[in-house]
């Protein structure tokens, strides 16, 4: 179907202003002040209601093969489009691993069968499988994904040499979680000696500390440096870490980017009490100091994109003490209605929202095609109304996992609509589900 939405505030590479916009075999067809159509077309009031290009989620975990009692890519998909993410780029640390070219494709098949939103899975780096990873076709995934430091899964790429050979050989993006292994471990023993294995939420932070981000992340960007990788790291969680990273050049330019997500952004280490293994995450969620100083980095282009490191896990499991509650938090289907609770905070434009959303992980990763409002550019849109409230219940949460740790929160906009391929897929709370997301192209030429 053929859409023609009028008299929505678009908002679109640094300005907001009212228009018309045509939807056409899937396509932005025209953007102007008043379109007209002879042909039967749908029409869509959108006066007062603001637009944008879909969400660009470049850090998901949707746990399958292996692990669907958590989640699968049809219900964290559908919990997306409900948020207004219409792609996502998925993690490979499932089960099995995504460390050969086959189960990586088997994923992408289980992606055309069943999502709602566009989809790219990153191939998983191993100690042992730089031949397999060096067969991959860059155009078709959106990068190579190496744990420096240990989460979910045991993809932990802690040998020197292997590092050098991805880092000096790989040639497209190669993202990163950076936490020092030694640290960590270190810090687990002295807190292991202190309280056993009933560890408080709230050491969380020092067991995963600053010092061991900033150790695996400068290692990183040293590396990067040296041989001349293009390297993006994920979820910085620290001011520490943000000098390793400059402002001073565009984001077409930088060779080294960096991520933040919207929970570092949102909570901070006095919510341990309260929330406890709720807001358990690797890497950790620290001081309030840290995430003051992430967001005035986030503003000054020093991090580049805001992502979410979605990582549902059973309430179940998350009951568990320190040790066995596993690291992770649902957010995909909330992310951008939490950042535009920081617009009406004061705390930043919907401009810059759009930016690091939607147009900077399209440029970052040289997706084809999305990530703005021009012609001709795939039809993934979201209608928000910004002053409609929306609470967060069991009721409307569409994880498979069934709970949030934002849940009763009550934010002040809603996703109306959210279109993926030119198809609606949300419309105030109804999901449709007829017309499945497509596999993200890549530049390569740009990467």
């Amino acid at each position: 179907m053929n859409y023609l939405i009028k008299q929505a505030t678009l908002i679109n590479e640094g300005k907001l202003f009212v228009s018309d916009l045509l939807i056409k075999d899937g396509r932005i067809g025209k953007i102007a002040k008043n379109i007209s159509v002879e042909y039967n077309i749908e029409i869509i009031d959108a006066e007062g209601k603001y637009l944008i290009p879909g969400i660009i989620d470049d850090q998901v975990h949707f746990r399958e093969p292996g692990l669907t009692n958590k989640a699968n890519i049809y219900t964290e998909a559908k919990a997306a489009v409900a948020g207004g993410t219409t792609s996502f780029m998925e993690m490979p640390n499932t089960k099995p691993t995504a460390t050969t070219q086959e189960r990586l494709e088997d994923k992408y098949e289980i992606a055309r069968k069943t999502s709602l939103a566009n989809y790219s899975f990153y191939m998983g780096g191993a100690n042992d499988n730089f031949e397999e990873v060096m067969k991959t076709d860059l155009s078709k995934i959106c990068g190579l994904k190496l744990f420096m430091g240990s989460s979910t899964g045991n993809m932990l790429v802690d040998d020197e040499k292997a590092l050098r050979q991805y880092f000096g050989n790989f040639e497209g993006l190669i993202a990163t979680h950076c936490e020092d292994e030694y640290t960590v471990r270190s810090n687990e023993k002295i807190y292991k000696g202190k309280y056993g294995f009933d560890i408080p939420f709230y050491e969380h932070p020092n067991i995963r500390s600053v010092e061991g981000c900033y150790l695996s992340s400068s290692k990183a960007v040293a590396l990067a440096k040296e041989l001349g990788t293009r390297l993006h790291i994920l979820h910085i969680s620290t001011l520490d870490e943000l000098e390793l990273f400059t402002n001073e050049i565009p984001l077409k330019e930088k060779k080294i980017t960096a991520e933040v997500c919207v929970h570092h952004l949102w909570f901070d280490a006095s919510q341990y009490e309260e929330m406890g293994s709720k807001i358990k995450c690797n890497p950790a969620i620290k001081e309030a100091k840290h995430k003051e100083a992430l967001f005035e980095a986030l503003l000054s282009n020093k991090l580049d994109v805001i992502a979410t490191d979605h990582a549902p896990h059973t309430w179940e499991e998350k009951q568990n003490t320190y040790f066995e509650a596993p690291s992770g938090l649902p957010l995909v289907q909330h992310s951008l209605q939490l950042m535009i609770d920081f617009y009406k905070q004061g705390k930043i434009s919907l401009e810059r929202i759009v930016e690091k959303m939607c147009h900077a992980p399209a440029e970052l990763f040289s997706v084809i095609e999305r990530g703005y409002l021009r012609e001709g550019y795939f039809a993934d849109l979201v209608l928000i109304d910004i002053d409609k409230k929306y609470k967060v219940s069991k009721e409307n949460i569409l994880y498979k996992c069934a709970w949030s740790p934002l849940e009763n929160y009550v934010f002040k906009s809603s996703v109306e609509k959210t279109f993926v391929n030119g198809n609606l897929v949300f419309d105030n709370g109804e999901i449709f589900e007829n017309n499945k997301g497509k596999r993200l192209i890549f530049d390569v030429k740009r990467i």
